[in-house]
């Protein structure tokens, strides 16, 4: 895998630097004298006429933004300021955002490799309730909000915000193409990031593209049954159904969602452990969006629920979802990191060869610029209870 994605940087690296040898070419193309001074005129006649730039955000409609975006508040979408804030190598844009985001950034290692992040206001937003004062008083240049909400879409809208719906379920909650989209669009209101859409998105593919490749050997006997638990507690167990993102994990890495059936026309679904025996998973995967750890399960720790006969509890093969810039059941920066992980996880024996604090640190420096350390890999992959602090349900 590590030649794999070697080769694939390599490739990346030059395209980029093909990119920058055009432009560089066109910036020395001007002469002196006259022809100078008209070239600066069109140059400043070209700054005054992209004052403005328009998207099309993923509701359909267009916005109009300034060309220079410097104030960026993220109302509901959750994983998103993570994601400008590795996308641009500064939390510094970032002035506003969801206490939820926020949490994760304290939790994980968002806050600590861009301290500037933490800097962001939360007191603007409740839940989903955004007090339209006090983000007045942010002065966003535009706000991203969930485009599924409409109602704060069209409340943005109409107090005057340049608000910019972002979809979470557009792609059938693929988190690799869903990622692909934000950056995309991310790409048109920040051009100075050049190629980085291209780069990851080219990187992603190939990382699910070499994983399609291990598990293909995997009969339908074979392929091993995942249960999620997207949220438990003495009170609750809820799994991801067909539609959401528990699907596309499962599927990706070449296993079976026990809940597929049960709930397919639904994202999340309530079950109890008469329907988890009947499933007996051979994996267990744990959200960040509850406070429960593997050990929980592990020691029959919470309520009445008897785990024991299990056989992922049996097999200790019970797991925590990473925690780096965010969440990352959800599509964020570590989207393609934690589909390898969960891959090596599911199919150990077909990815004995991927060291993943090599894999991980190669495609942050790589990708971002961002030099991570072994501890804070580990400290990623091995998140605490306080990773749901800040999240309500």
């Amino acid at each position: 895998m590590k030649k794999v994605t070697a080769l694939l940087l390599g490739i990346c690296l030059v395209a980029a630097g093909i990119s920058g040898c055009g432009g560089n070419g066109a910036a020395r193309s001007t002469g002196g004298g006259k022809p100078q001074v008209e070239a600066e005129e069109q140059k400043a006649e070209g700054a005054q006429a992209s004052e403005t730039i328009t998207v099309t955000d993923h509701t359909g409609v267009q916005v109009e933004l300034p060309a220079q975006v410097n104030r960026v508040v993220v109302t509901d979408i959750l994983p998103l300021p993570s994601i400008l804030t590795v996308f641009l190598g500064s939390g510094e844009k970032i002035v506003g955002m969801s206490p939820a985001s926020m949490s994760a950034a304290q939790s994980g290692l968002l806050g600590e490799l861009f301290p500037d992040v933490l800097n962001a206001s939360t007191d603007f937003i409740s839940g989903s309730d955004v007090n339209m004062e006090e983000l007045m008083k942010l002065e966003p240049d535009v706000v991203f909000f969930n485009a599924g909400s409409k109602e704060l879409g069209e409340s943005l809208r109409s107090a005057g915000f340049a608000a910019v719906g972002i979809s979470v379920n557009k792609w059938e909650y693929n988190a690799i193409e869903t990622y692909d989209q934000w950056i995309a669009l991310l790409s048109e209101i920040f051009p100075e990031k050049g190629d980085t859409s291209e780069r990851v998105s080219e990187y992603s593919r190939k990382v699910c593209e070499d994983i399609q490749k291990r598990v293909s050997s995997v009969s339908g006997e074979e392929k091993r049954d995942i249960l999620f638990l997207f949220n438990y507690s003495d009170t609750t167990m809820i799994t991801s159904g067909k539609r959401f993102f528990g699907q596309f994990w499962c599927d990706a890495v070449g296993g079976r969602n026990v809940a597929e059936e049960v709930a397919a026309e639904n994202s999340n679904a309530v079950i109890n452990m008469e329907q988890v025996y009947e499933w007996d998973p051979d994996v267990i995967f744990i959200t960040n969006f509850t406070p429960a750890q593997p050990e929980d399960l592990y020691e029959n720790a919470v309520g009445q629920d008897d785990w024991s006969s299990v056989k992922a509890v049996e097999n200790r093969e019970v797991y925590k979802l990473p925690l780096g810039t965010y969440r990352s059941y959800t599509p964020s920066t570590d989207t393609p990191m934690t589909l390898l992980w969960m891959a090596k996880n599911v199919y150990p024996s077909l990815f004995e060869d991927v060291d993943m604090t090599e894999e991980v640190k190669a495609y942050y420096k790589d990708m971002y610029g961002v030099e991570l350390t072994d501890s804070q890999v580990e400290r990623m992959y091995h998140p605490g209870r306080e990773a749901a602090k800040g999240y309500k349900k």
